[in-house]
């Protein structure tokens, strides 16, 4: 059995052409015309990945986002928009969607980001080697084994992207990351060269959980021009 994609859009033809084309890269799918059905479908499904709209009748994608995260669901979402506006996108960001994609959009480049979050999706799951390597970084430690963060002893609530983005930068203390790199490396985007405003709303996000002053952090640094860097 195949991976199972939910589509949650209203635009009947673009339905038709996303199955169409994820059906002939041997995904299996399901289809919702508004929010209110696609959350149904994604919480009584459970789908490895979900397209969602942000334009829908009854239920908007935002809201939809919402509920899912709300309820723990962890299922990875893409968005799709025809907006272009900032603000949605780090909106859509800010409620738990993975990636956004605006339309008009190549159906290569979905396809690529749809293959590139479930490869992702399926290394968080893999079982894991056992270790007990621990990276200790003054007030922060790294448990890798059981990919945990802590600091000054307390565990902290982060999401498996933000553990990722830790684990990464307090790796290479003091090196320089650009936003580029760090798609690749844990958004799984090979040679990315796009939109990366996404690791820049992650990064904030784990501010607020990390750093005793969000805007003034002094774990995760920014190097202007250049990206982020991990001080211990």
């Amino acid at each position: 059995m195949g991976k199972k994609i939910l589509v949650i859009e209203d635009e009947q033809n673009i339905v038709d052409i996303l199955v169409f084309n994820l059906t002939r890269e041997g995904y299996d799918t399901l289809e919702a015309l508004d929010g209110e059905a696609g959350l149904c479908l994604a919480l009584e499904q459970d789908p490895d990945l979900i397209l969602l709209d942000l334009m829908l009748p009854k239920l908007d994608g935002f809201q939809v986002c919402r509920r899912l995260r709300e309820r723990g669901n962890t299922t990875p979402v893409i968005m799709l928009t025809a907006r272009d506006a900032e603000t949605d996108k780090v909106s859509g960001l800010d409620l738990g969607a993975d990636d956004y994609i605006t339309k008009p959009f190549s159906i290569r480049e979905l396809l690529a980001r749809i293959k590139s979050s479930i490869r992702r999706t399926d290394m968080l799951t893999q079982p894991q080697a056992p270790s007990a390597q621990r990276l200790e970084l003054g007030r922060i430690q790294v448990d890798t084994s059981s990919m945990m963060v802590y600091k000054d002893g307390k565990s902290l609530e982060l999401t498996q992207r933000e553990y990722e983005l830790v684990k990464l930068l307090a790796s290479h203390p003091g090196q320089v990351f650009s936003r580029e790199v760090l798609m690749e490396q844990v958004w799984n985007y090979e040679g990315y060269m796009g939109d990366v405003r996404a690791v820049d709303v992650a990064i904030r996000r784990l501010r607020e959980k990390l750093e005793d002053d969000p805007a003034g952090p002094k774990f995760i640094v920014t190097r202007r021009g250049r990206g982020y860097a991990f001080h211990g």
